[in-house]
């Protein structure tokens, strides 16, 4: 219930009904400073909860440790929002350690996680991704504060097990000047992720620059098994030799290209209104985490 929730709303259930719920999403983006929506002895009560979704800042290394107890049933859906305000309230002192992620997946081999990350700084979120985390989804979203190639990198070398879904926006008012992740490397961290990261069956991208010969090599390792693959067209640039072609249109050769790749037609993307969520971030995490926990 956005915006209704209250940090006296769960100490109001009594045991019987704290002990049957199953799925529990605690979002405060309308409540402000440093309050928290839960504490780790009300999470005790929460016995059998098989998804849960709540603020980064408010998922402690205590709450870790009694989710991984025995007299807890083991969690399988973990979605947590870290924006910019959170972090600016609350602190990152108390998150779990990898320790604590390791013992978390021991009792809960089957979990995984979704996070959203809403205009967060590179070097916090290289604190708080966890080598042990069971990352299946991400998404970074901003209009101040940039990805870093080595964020990407990252993910690729720790959670090639696990992560399906990448999402990558940047909503910038200058259209000229797009930061490249690739940083003038031959190896675009992109592409390093689409090879590593084999379970990878969503990427997205807006506000970053995406080499056409990238998205190329991108298309032709994912392959079919990319079933969605969103990059918008300002995006999307071109080096001089492909432009220096006179032979072959760079925009046409591109589409046919990326669509031989995945075996299917592909174009880029003209509206990004769908892919944007800065007007409503916490509602546009509420819809993706019932997705992602549908069916557990």
């Amino acid at each position: 219930m956005l915006a209704i929730v209250t940090p006296t709303s769960l100490s109001s259930l009594s045991n019987p009904i704290a002990n049957t719920i199953e799925h529990l999403s605690l979002l405060d983006n309308h409540i402000p400073g440093n309050t928290t929506l839960i504490t780790a002895v009300e999470l005790e009560r929460f016995v059998n909860l098989r998804s849960l979704a709540l603020d980064f800042c408010d998922f402690t290394a205590e709450m870790a440790r009694i989710l991984a107890s025995s007299n807890h049933v083991p969690l399988h859906r973990l979605s947590l929002l870290v924006h910019n305000i959170s972090l600016k309230n609350k602190s990152l002192d108390k998150m779990p350690e990898d320790e604590d992620w390791k013992a978390l997946t021991r009792h809960s081999t089957n979990l995984r996680v979704y996070m959203m990350a809403f205009d967060i700084k590179s070097d916090d979120m290289l604190r708080i991704l966890k080598p042990s985390i069971p990352l299946e989804r991400i998404h970074f979203d901003s209009y101040i504060t940039c990805v870093s190639g080595a964020i990407v990198d990252l993910l690729s070398r720790q959670y090639a097990k696990f992560l399906t879904h990448f999402i990558l926006m940047n909503d910038v008012l200058d259209m000229s000047g797009f930061p490249d992740l690739s940083d003038n490397r031959n190896e675009d961290p992109l592409v390093l992720l689409a090879w590593k990261c084999t379970r990878l069956s969503l990427l997205a991208v807006h506000g970053y620059t995406v080499w056409a010969h990238n998205l190329i090599a991108i298309a032709r390792l994912r392959g079919s098994d990319l079933k969605v693959l969103e990059v918008t067209e300002e995006s999307i640039d071109f080096d001089q030799g492909e432009l220096a072609d006179q032979d072959v249109d760079p925009v046409h050769n591109l589409i046919e290209q990326v669509s031989l790749g995945l075996g299917r037609p592909w174009h880029a993307v003209m509206d990004i209104e769908l892919l944007s969520v800065f007007t409503e971030p916490a509602r546009h995490f509420y819809r993706e985490m019932q997705s992602f926990s549908e069916g557990v």
